[in-house]
């Protein structure tokens, strides 16, 4: 009998959680497994809980959340033997989407009944730990103002960027990467990829891969509000590099100096020093995928 986690997080994305333990219970093959759920109660709760699967021999722990929760579960699970699956249940999914793990909270139970697990990368940015994507300039003022915004969803987020871009002072940026010097002027965002999409399919470099040991780091100058259109259309046909307004670059160590310190991983804003550095923990992170999947 295998054991199997479940880490859910009551308050993630618009609802879905509260789902989750009738529907387990519902659609679980319990002929293979034996299951706990487990809800989260603070911000980091879930890395505890994670370590403490992992310790007790689980097979699989389950984040049920957003990139948020994933980013804390993967973190608990880092280096063991443990295999982290996903129920998405946030605002965006991006990893969730990346590995292509149903949306669908029943689907993605169902996956649980036959499914692979691979072995991919994670990241480390200074101290903090990034899975999917970490960010810097616009998209890290986003996030810690999102923080606070209180209603969530796809809507809200929206709105907040349309109220904010106006007002957004763009900086410069020195970043070194895997020892070349580079100086970057007007930057208005910096995305640094081990996946390849933010959520809701908006994607940031298409050519991110979570196997490979290297980073894709997205430069996007400022641009006026009239381009914002086929700035979205860019990100939503996984187009973006070929913008005039994108640098694209590539690496394994990545130093970056920047004028600010707002700054998101994983979709969660932290606050960090104004020099970070960027780096690969290869082959880390097992996970739990569907059956014949191509990463």
């Amino acid at each position: 009998m295998k054991k199997i986690c479940f880490i859910v997080n009551p308050i993630s994305g618009i609802g879905k959680p509260k789902k989750t333990e009738w529907l387990v219970s519902k659609l679980l093959d319990t002929s293979v497994f034996d299951f706990e759920i487990i809800y989260t109660n603070a911000r980091g709760h879930a890395t505890e809980l994670a370590k403490d699967a992992a310790i007790r021999n689980y097979d699989i722990v389950v984040a049920v959340g957003g990139d948020g929760s994933v980013n804390e579960v993967a973190k608990g699970l880092i280096g063991t033997n443990t295999a982290m699956a996903l129920i998405p249940a946030g605002s965006g999914n991006g990893f969730a989407r990346h590995i292509k793990t149903p949306i669908d909270i029943e689907n993605a139970i169902v996956l649980l009944n036959n499914y692979s697990i691979e072995t991919v990368d994670t990241w480390k940015l200074n101290e903090h730990f990034f899975l999917n994507i970490a960010g810097i300039g616009f998209d890290g003022h986003i996030a810690h103002l999102f923080e606070s915004y209180g209603k969530r969803g796809l809507s809200s987020y929206a709105k907040l960027i349309f109220n904010e871009f106006k007002k957004y002072t763009c900086s410069d940026y020195t970043l070194e990467i895997d020892g070349k010097k580079i100086i970057e002027h007007n930057v208005f965002l910096m995305s640094i990829s081990n996946a390849s999409q933010y959520g809701n399919n908006a994607y940031v470099n298409k050519m991110s891969s979570i196997q490979d040991g290297i980073a894709e780091i997205c430069v996007l100058k400022k641009f006026p509000l009239g381009a914002s259109p086929l700035i979205a259309l860019k990100m939503f046909t996984n187009s973006l590099a070929a913008s005039k307004y994108a640098t694209n670059y590539s690496g394994k160590n990545i130093t970056i100096i920047k004028g600010d310190n707002k700054t998101h991983i994983d979709g969660d804003a932290i606050e960090t020093a104004s020099t970070i550095s960027i780096s690969c923990n290869p082959k880390s992170l097992k996970i739990v995928v569907a059956k014949n999947t191509k990463l």
